[in-house]
């Protein structure tokens, strides 16, 4: 079983939280003979971990590398700009049949010219408005 892999911001957090949470914890708990755990729990995780994972960066074993989630936000965004081409690749695979391919293709066309009408439309007014403050100044 493969760890799990956080980004770096997530993951000091992550440590952050815990650290805290545990130390006043432990706090509450924890009788007298195992007091020192107390402190020992938030010097390991503000003073040890979070620097490890700064220093180490990706190098550290729970930090996600750049590539991995570069590339998995970039086919987002890819699908998000090209929706066509996302229902194409679909309909390729089988995922949808012809039909439902035809459905969402002439309602994803209608709905791109609407779009377009409404950025055309508030760039115009966008324009009238400019020109209207202008005039009151």
């Amino acid at each position: 079983m493969a760890l799990p892999t956080f980004e770096k911001k997530r993951l000091i957090g992550l440590i952050g939280i815990l650290s805290f949470g545990l130390t006043a914890l432990f706090a509450v708990i924890i009788p007298g003979p195992l007091e020192a755990l107390i402190p020992a729990t938030f010097i390991t995780g503000f003073f040890l971990l979070i620097p490890l994972v700064l220093l180490l960066g990706e190098e550290f074993p729970l930090v996600a590398s750049g590539d991995e989630s570069a590339g998995a936000s970039s086919g987002i965004e890819e699908s998000a700009d090209r929706p066509v081409a996302a229902l194409r690749e679909r309909y390729a695979t089988g995922e949808i049949d012809e039909a439902e391919f035809e459905r969402k293709l002439d309602r994803l066309l209608a709905t791109e010219d609407l779009d377009e009408r409404f950025d055309r439309v508030d760039s115009d007014r966008g324009g009238e408005r400019r020109e209207r403050d202008l005039e009151l100044e």
